[in-house]
């Protein structure tokens, strides 16, 4: 796994949301960007920076463009969690099942519809009222479109009707149909006007339009099928709640139909799938929904998706290519990534040479090895992903790839350790790639974020000896100083730009308590335990005596115990990768040399409107209204910390039935303890 590979495949799934977002141009197909997005969220799901908010596997769309007003929406936009298979669909199902406590062999009604390829929009009506409308943008804030939703036939101005909601957002997509899109380009060519590439950036180039004249030329239409915030909601399934926007004047699609289960929802894909060049409209998947709106609610939301919708979407291309050898990445925490070296071959209309082939264990599994043809897919214009092997043609002198057992860069025995699965370099800050791949870390934007050193900058100072530590960047002023060889000479430096850069290190002299844990790249220790540490602790100071405390204890003691119950269920393995970072006498003097330029400074407590935001809370026994899983997921989103062990810093511990050895521990050290009843009736005043 390389870190330069989540990096970049975030700032290309960025660019390619800005594109398709902002300015209504694709620079990769649907199913491309999908798999790139797949790919950048496998890798940070086994990454041990955990996951940065930033990511655009954590966010949706992008950012308004500008000449438009903005509208916040009611509730966020979000975007769906992606299937591509039937394990896919099958794993989505058990997942609600086990969620919710459900009868796995009882039938999980769903609902069916196609996925429409075109511009997501968020109308919002007052008594029925169309008042205003806006873009998805970046999902909380889009562009203001009302002017030019107002034109489009399929729109009601006025629902129809009584019994109407104060207050509702009905959401949808704006799509333009095959035969209109033929006969408006045909005009448009006649007329020496824009033609379109397709549907899709018709149908977004026509409605971001700020002369809504324009977009009343344009043939589109709307497809309404689902809502966002509403004082009322009429129904309590999906399937009614489609009913009745068809009943005040939208128009839904007419192949939604409702599922019985996993079968069905499948057939249903088949089918369209079959039947996808006759819609007469653009759809890049399916979209399957849990029916009953009670069970959406208590299922609720994880990271940019609802645990109660998936989109099942179309297969992405392939192609077949030779592999000419396998060169062996080195990373910042001593991962060992084997990349496969291809014969250049173009899939989706981008040229490929480089496969990554992830650890010795992939290498294994798949038995792949230089000299063999193997079938490929992209995942955008990035290291696309090796599926199989074609055996057939593999070379009859063909041996089986043997990992190395030393570090190409620095010599150092490489190994695996426990139950890890990839291969490390031991020799640390010994090893010259994984101290530039530390230094990189150190200033990126979630660490330091130093304006004008970047990853090219770090790889120059190094080169040139200047920046050899993280503190030596805190010295490189006063020692240009003295240095005859001065930046400002360097190849893309120059004097004013020097100056700025001196600046900007001036700046981070004084940094966020979590941001600078962050920083020091220690291997489990992301953003999400960095921020729980600097939450928990408030001063480096007090982190620092912990965890001397967990090493003279030999990590067998209150204080271990302690620090591991921080930061959820991985707080253990990273407590111990914490205190082992800090045992080391290098890595300890390191962090030492940075606080002699650095301060650190605590971080605010996150601002929540609820009665437990702060608190630290421990579950027990059996719930009966909630599984686990949703009881952590209410308190986590009312901005609790939960922890599964009892100590004399925990708020408040939540007995259901058969509860044990922690409520017997809260009791003795006076810990309040609540029913899951009170807790409820308090999480909700």
């Amino acid at each position: 796994m390389s870190d330069a590979e989540i990096s970049e495949l975030k700032e290309k799934i960025k660019k390619y949301n800005k594109a398709y977002y902002q300015d209504d141009t694709p620079l990769v197909d649907d199913a491309e960007y999908d798999i790139l997005l797949r790919r950048l969220q496998t890798l940070e799901g086994a990454s041990e920076d955990g996951i940065d908010p930033d990511s655009p596997t954590q966010n949706v769309g992008s950012e308004p463009a500008e000449g438009f007003q903005k509208i916040t929406h009611g509730r966020p936009m979000l975007s769906l969690d992606n299937g591509f298979d039937r394990g896919d669909i099958e794993d989505f199902i058990k997942r609600i099942k086990k969620f919710l406590n459900y009868d796995p062999l009882k039938r999980l009604e769903l609902t069916a519809e196609p996925k429409i390829d075109g511009l997501s929009c968020s109308i919002t009506y007052e008594k029925g009222k169309l008042v205003k409308a806006a873009t998805r943008g970046n999902g909380t804030i889009g562009e203001d479109v009302t002017d030019n939703i107002r034109t489009i036939s399929d729109i009601p101005q006025q629902f129809r009707g009584e019994t109407l909601p104060d207050l509702i957002e009905i959401r949808g997509e704006v799509y333009i149909t095959h035969a209109d899109f033929a006969k408006m380009n045909a005009q448009a060519e006649q007329m020496g006007g824009k033609i379109f590439a397709n549907p899709r950036n018709a149908a977004a180039g026509s409605l971001r339009q700020l002369n809504s004249q324009i977009t009343a030329s344009r043939p589109l239409r709307f497809f309404a099928y689902a809502w966002g915030a509403a004082s009322d909601i009429p129904f309590s399934t999906q399937s009614a709640m489609m009913g009745w926007l068809k009943e005040v004047g939208f128009v839904v699609n007419p192949e939604f139909q409702i599922c019985a289960d996993a079968k069905d929802l499948l057939h249903f894909y088949e089918s369209i799938s079959e039947r996808r060049a006759q819609l007469g409209y653009d759809i890049d998947g399916v979209v399957y929904k849990v029916n009953d709106l009670g069970l959406q609610e208590r299922l609720g939301y994880v990271s940019r998706h609802p645990r109660w919708a998936i989109a099942h979407k179309f297969a992405a291309e392939q192609a077949t290519t030779l592999i000419k050898d396998i060169q062996i990445q080195v990373g910042r925490t001593g991962a060992l990534t084997p990349v496969a070296k291809l014969e250049p071959v173009t899939v989706g209309g981008v040229v490929v040479s480089n496969a990554t082939l992830h650890n010795s264990e992939e290498i294994k599994r798949k038995d792949v090895r230089i000299g063999d043809t193997v079938i490929i897919q992209r995942a955008g214009d990035v290291i696309p992903q090796i599926l199989a092997v074609v055996l057939d043609k593999r070379p009859e002198d063909s041996e089986a790839y043997l990992f190395p057992e030393t570090c190409p860069v620095c010599g150092s025995p490489a190994e695996r350790s426990g139950d890890d699965i990839v291969t490390r370099c031991t020799g640390g800050m010994k090893c010259d790639a994984q101290i530039t791949e530390r230094l990189k870390h150190f200033v990126s934007k979630k660490a330091f974020d130093i304006d004008g050193l970047g990853e090219k900058q770090i790889e120059l100072f190094w080169e040139k000896g200047l920046v050899k530590t993280p503190a030596d960047i805190f010295t490189l002023q006063a020692r240009d100083q003295k240095n005859i060889h001065k930046i400002k000479n360097f190849e893309g430096f120059g004097e004013k730009s020097t100056r700025k850069l001196f600046d900007a290190i001036d700046k981070k002299r004084i940094i966020d308590l979590d941001r600078f844990i962050f920083a020091l790249g220690i291997r489990y220790v992301g953003e999400t335990i960095s921020r729980g540490l600097a939450r928990q602790y408030g001063s480096w100071e007090k982190i620092y005596d912990l965890i001397q405390k967990v090493i003279a204890e030999n990590y067998h003691g209150p204080a271990f115990a302690e620090l591991s119950d921080i930061g959820g269920t991985q707080m253990a393995v990273a407590a111990r990768a914490l205190c082992a970072f800090f045992a080391d006498k290098e890595n300890d003097q390191h962090v030492k040399d940075i606080l002699q330029h650095v301060t650190t400074r605590p971080l605010e407590a996150q601002d929540f409107a609820s009665p437990i935001a702060g608190k630290s809370v421990v579950f027990t026994g059996s719930l009966q209204k909630l599984t686990r899983a949703e009881a952590k997921y209410k308190a986590e989103q009312l901005g609790a910390r939960v922890t599964g062990t009892v100590t004399k810093k925990t708020d408040y511990v939540i007995a259901g039935a058969d509860a044990g050895s922690k409520l017997d521990k809260a009791r003795s050290l006076g810990v309040e303890v609540l029913t899951e009843e009170e807790w409820l009736e308090f999480c909700n005043s």
